[in-house]
């Protein structure tokens, strides 16, 4: 299985902590954190195709991270 964190500083100069974590038969859990702030965004995902690319990883939060 395999394990990965990054940090990426997005367009607005926020940083943000993503972990992408390979589960069992093709799954996957995947997290984003904004610097500072408290909430961790998670998504478990049960049809993974894994191994996903940090940018796919990433994709995932868009939605999320576009609101300030």
């Amino acid at each position: 299985m395999r394990d990965e964190d990054w940090i990426k500083t997005l367009e607005d100069a926020r940083r943000v902590k993503f972990i992408y974590q390979e589960l069992p038969e093709d799954g996957a859990f995947i997290t984003a954190q904004i610097e500072g702030n408290e909430v961790v965004y998670s998504i478990v995902l049960t049809k993974a195709r894994n191994p996903l690319s940090r940018e796919e990883v990433e994709n995932r939060f868009k939605s999320e991270l576009s609101k300030k």
